[in-house]
């Protein structure tokens, strides 16, 4: 028996461990710094960060809280961020 099949042998027994890493898609750590957007920005979940510029240039001064030099969104705003600057060649 090899090292993989022998890992996966003792991996189906062990469920407790599994369960306790899984959470929940729904949740999150980090709320989307954008204003007005209440989903979360987890890495986990799609989420990015973008420098101050990006996004004072696509949502203006104001309608989001940056920390510490970058500002952290959720995937539906970083999608229409990416779509907004599809042409630009310098991000």
């Amino acid at each position: 028996m090899g090292f993989k099949a022998k890992a996966r042998k003792h991996r189906d027994k062990d469920t407790s461990t599994k369960d306790s890493r899984k959470k929940k898609s729904s949740e999150g750590d980090l709320i989307c710094a954008i204003s007005g957007c209440d989903k979360y920005a987890d890495k986990s979940l799609g989420g990015r960060s973008l420098s101050l510029d990006n996004a004072l240039d696509m949502w203006g001064q104001g309608n989001f809280t940056p920390q510490k030099g970058r500002v952290r969104i959720c995937k539906p705003c970083y999608r229409a961020w990416k779509k907004e600057n599809k042409n630009d060649e310098t991000y």
